[in-house]
């Protein structure tokens, strides 16, 4: 701690305009990930510092006056006119004469009108001890007497809390004060209580409860005159509907706030409205319409608070947009903008912001780093009189991501070696404050910034025992991660990207030191942890694409699956390719490649045009060159296992591409094994397809339906099952969401065969499955059916989607394809990665429904590649993968 108040005290003292130098040009991709993290994550419990957000305040409370009081109404009257030290006075002469008086009733308004002038003022502790004192004497008050009281002295204290970063402290002081308001009836109270929880829940990240609360409440208020309580609550709903994405919605309310703030003249309410306003069409996309409300807002707005979170917001979109010059120029702004505000919990945030925004952009003046780290100590420093412990731990552990990039030959900060333990020590101290505070969402960032910092001192000492700190630190994060599962997916766009930035990297860099063979070969239990971490990325992707932690999992050994089935991950790194195979009863294997992620991706990108374009064998070498770095490699030893299936637990942009296509030079892959993904071994259902009399509930489009084009073959389609298993058909007008749904719940379908239009994406909104009365979205049709269990005991055995696609562009659309296996309540999924012609799904199906109905005891997977060699064995499909290698089987395929 003595290091750290010496480093401190040096930068609060520096004078700025000294220079900071970095190694090259642009900060390490681990420290954007970082510091995007920081900027952009709604985690829950806590609030994190977001980009495009302002720390909404709670409904500012008023001062209270009964009659008879006059000292007290007053003081309400000077507060009202900002008169603010006059107040004060007038009011700790009424605390004096109650004290005196013993008039209990006038003792606890004046303390209570008291304390908010001091919040007013930001000097909290006076604030505290004011309203501490209030408490206390209410505390041996008659409830039924005191009660109205009481509830606005809560209120108070809520507030106080709130501004001061206690946003769970502040959500149960006004959860008390609620059941107060409930007790006597007092409807006003309430709902203007409400409308501050909300505000919490928001600051904890909960934004869903939040939602969920202020719904009814803005029903309710849009039916009365406007109000400012209205006004705060749309802001807030407003808020809370860009976190979880509903921009459009979002961007209606915040207008609807605004205009109400205007008709009452209340500019304070307006310009909070726009800024939230702002924030919702940066989400949107829209920079410049973004910036320009932004810097309107900087010059125009009374506000000194809201001054300068449009002015952190705009240096943050600027530079988020590669407009570093204009950012530069903002600096002497931001210094004078900042050099006289009062401590707030939202001014140390919109100052860290702005820091963590100028070290993203890698400049080396206006800002220097030293400027930079004497800003941040500013924020240590504010946080700590504010007893923000959430912001400090923030703060520290920025200033320790600016020291870790600090240049070997920066002659003000001294050698890497001395840069990299003052920056160990500063993200300890931030770490330790996160833990202090309980607010896990933090922690793993320094657990994760640990692990770098640890592997970058093994990568300049060369000592092995820094990384196998660096994998403890790692390892810790992803824990912490697992933990918080629930608490990382309420999220918006922006937040998405910071996943791929952030959560995922963590896991790719574990693996990365855990599979390294350059400072060891990798034991069976380092390939086992491998093999979890990356399994745990497939799930937090998931959780990540639904915006829930929705998915049970189970942890399954591929032995108990099938003990002819090898499971292969492929994990894609920045400078490697690594693969992990899994083979019954034995320990697991990994293969290194000199390939790196970039060139997959490039590899991908060529093939998926080419096994798009039907004709022609321009697909081949890349094909093969997928082969060989896929399956060549442990060929050897799938033979020698006698594996008859192959279970891809795929990563990334190899999900676009489908694995029977896989060319060794003279045959594909399919031709040899049963193939079948899975988004991991943890979600897989370990059940065979049951012995029941199969039968099959088919909804199909053959009509021109809501822009999209015809399909002609779906006919002799379902009338090809219909001749091979009993179906029931719902065809063209008759597909419908309830339809199907009430098919379900009658009698009882082991298959679901859907031969129609849909879309697999990145996002769960673009994914939907197209019917006759609309587009059925994840959430939906797995509420459809879900019907079946009223009928049936067991889940639907098999969904089959015939004519859906993967997003054009879109490098994470398989995602959607595997969301939807997962999601939709079925047992396995059959699915395509494009849209196939009609005529050869036709003729597939037909024999899917062939080998499923033959009576023998035939897997999902082996149903399936049959009905696929049948299809490459017909000439007139045999030219092309572009015909047969799209289905693919997700999730169970015994």
């Amino acid at each position: 701690m003595r290091q750290i108040h010496r480093i401190l005290e040096s930068l609060l003292s520096v004078s700025f305009g000294s220079q900071w130098r970095r190694k090259g040009q642009r900060v390490g991709s681990g420290v954007l990930a970082i510091a995007t993290l920081i900027l952009c994550l709604v985690a829950q419990p806590g609030v994190a510092i977001d980009p495009e957000a302002s720390p909404a305040l709670p409904a500012t409370a008023s001062l209270v006056a009964e009659a008879g009081s006059s000292q007290v109404e007053s003081g309400q009257r000077l507060y009202e006119s900002g008169q603010f030290a006059a107040a004060i006075e007038v009011l700790e002469q009424a605390v004096e004469s109650a004290t005196q008086s013993g008039d209990t009733e006038v003792h606890i308004q004046a303390l209570r009108n008291l304390a908010l002038v001091y919040q007013q003022l930001r000097q909290f502790d006076a604030a505290n001890r004011a309203i501490n004192t209030a408490r206390s004497i209410l505390d041996a008050a008659p409830f039924l007497q005191q009660a109205t009281l009481q509830g606005s002295v809560l209120d108070v204290q809520g507030g106080i809390q709130f501004s001061q970063g206690q946003a769970d402290a502040a959500l149960q002081t006004w959860t008390e004060a609620a059941e107060i308001y409930d007790a006597i009836g007092n409807d006003a109270a309430a709902l203007q209580n409400q409308i501050n929880q909300a505000q919490a829940l928001q600051k904890l990240g909960f934004y869903r409860r939040a939602i969920a609360l202020l719904s009814p409440i803005t029903a309710q208020l849009q039916t009365q005159p406007d109000s400012p309580a209205q006004a705060i609550a749309l802001r807030s709903l407003g808020d809370a509907l860009r976190f979880v994405g509903d921009l459009d919605q979002s961007h209606t309310v915040l207008e609807t706030s605004g205009a109400i703030a205007q008709r009452l003249q209340r500019p304070d309410l307006a310009d909070s409205a726009q800024l939230s306003l702002a924030n919702t069409i940066r989400a949107q996309g829209r920079v410049d319409a973004a910036l320009s409300i932004y810097r309107t807002l900087a010059q125009t707005t009374a506000s000194e608070e809201i001054r300068v979170q449009a002015l952190s917001n705009r240096v943050s979109l600027l530079v988020e947009t590669g407009q570093t010059i204009q950012a530069q120029a903002l600096w002497p702004t931001v210094q004078t903008q900042f050099a006289n505000l009062s401590p707030s919990q939202s001014a140390l945030l919109a100052r860290v912001k702005v820091a963590q925004s100028y070290i993203q952009a890698g400049v080396t003046t206006n800002p220097g780093g030293r400027e930079i780290a004497a800003f941040l100590a500013i924020a240590i420093q504010q946080a700590q009189t504010l007893g923000d412990i959430r912001s400090e731990s923030y703060a520290f552990g920025t200033l320790a991501l600016l020291y870790e990039q600090a240049d070997e030959s920066d002659e003000q900060l001294g050698e890497q070696s001395g840069h990299l333990a003052t920056a160990k020590m500063l993200n300890d101290q931030a770490l330790q404050l996160a833990q202090t505070a309980n607010a896990t969402d933090i922690s793993y960032l320094w657990q994760w910034h640990l692990g770098r910092i640890y592997k970058a001192e093994g990568d300049r000492t060369g000592d092995k025992q820094n990384y196998a700190k660096a994998i403890g630190a790692y390892s810790e994060a992803v824990n912490t991660l697992q933990q918080l599962r629930t608490d990382l997916v309420a999220v918006n766009a922006q937040v998405q990207v910071s996943f791929q930035e952030s959560v995922e990297p963590i896991h790719r860099e574990l693996v990365s030191l855990l599979l390294d063979e350059e400072r060891g070969d990798p034991t069976p239990a380092t390939i086992e942890k491998a093999r979890q971490v990356i399994e745990s990325l497939q799930l937090a992707e998931l959780d990540n694409f639904f915006r829930e932690a929705c998915l049970d999992t189970q942890t399954v050994e591929v032995d108990q699956l099938d003990p002819n089935a090898a499971v292969i991950y492929p994990i894609l790194l920045s400078d490697r390719l690594e693969i992990v195979l899994s083979l019954p009863n034995q320990a697991l294997r990994h293969y290194t490649s000199p390939i790196s992620r970039i060139d997959v991706e490039d590899l991908i990108d060529q093939l998926r045009r080419q096994l798009t374009f039907r004709v022609g064998n321009a697909f081949r070498p890349g094909m093969a060159t997928l082969y060989n770095w896929l399956i060549r490699p442990l060929a050897a030893d799938l033979e020698t296992s006698q594996i008859s299936t192959v279970v891809f637990v795929l990563d990334g942009v190899l999900r676009n591409v489908p694995m029977a296509a896989l060319y060794d030079g003279t045959s594909y892959l399919i031709e040899h094994y049963n193939i079948a993904l899975t988004p991991g071994l943890q979600l897989v259902n370990p059940q065979p397809l049951q012995e029941q009399a199969l039968g099959v509930l088919t909804g199909a489009l053959s009509e021109s339906r809501q822009g999209f084009s015809a399909l002609p073959n779906v006919v002799p389609e379902v009338e090809q099952i219909q001749l091979r298993v009993p179906a029931e058909i719902l065809l063209n007008e008759a597909f419908t969401q309830a339809a199907i749904k009430a098919e379900l719940q009658a009698t009882a379908k082991p298959i679901v065969h859907l031969a129609t239009h849909g879309k697999f994406a990145s996002n769960n909104e673009e994914t939907f499955i197209l019917t006759w009365d609309g587009q059925l979205d994840i959430t939906e049709l797995n509420d459809v059916l879900q019907a079946s269990e009223i009928t049936q005991k067991d889940p639907i055995e098999l969904l089959v989607l015939s004519a859906c696609q993967t997003a054009v562009g879109d490098k994470q659309a398989a995602l959607g394809l595997a969301g939807m296996a997962v999601r939709a309540g079925a047992r396995s999924t059959i699915a395509t990665l494009w849209q196939v012609s009609d005529e050869a799904t036709a003729f597939l199906m037909e024999e899917l429904y062939a080998q499923l109905s033959s009576g023998s005891e035939i897997s999902k997977a082996e149903a399936l590649r049959q009905a696929q060699i049948k299809v490459l064995q017909e000439p007139r499909f045999r030219q092309h993968p572009f015909y047969w290698a799209p289905y693919v089987l997700v999730g169970n395929w015994l």
